[in-house]
């Protein structure tokens, strides 16, 4: 089972890393064919990929902030994301047709 960070941000990857999350695959953009059944996700995905990975039995786990709105929409240090809260949430969603 493999455990992929999906982050385009250095201070995501840099947070993810001081905290000692266990990552096998540190990836800017995520391929929903190269995850399988029990495979972990890390990231800040948009809720389709959630409920795709859901339906694969990946484990997907938010980076989830309290970001103010002065900081949105930039890039953020790994000390400020720590001070926004970051933390690391299990998900999981469902398309309903």
């Amino acid at each position: 089972m493999t455990t992929y960070f999906i982050s385009r941000h250095v201070g995501a990857m840099e947070w993810a890393l001081q905290q000692g999350v266990r990552v096998d695959k540190l990836q800017t953009h995520l391929e929903l064919g190269d995850v399988h059944n029990g495979d972990t996700v890390i990231g800040s995905l948009p809720v389709n990929m959630v409920a795709e990975l859901t339906a694969k039995q990946v484990n997907y786990f938010h980076l989830s902030m309290d970001l103010p709105e002065h900081l949105r929409g930039r890039e953020l240090s790994m000390q400020e994301m720590q001070a926004c809260r970051a933390r690391l949430e299990q998900y999981r969603a469902e398309k309903i047709d």
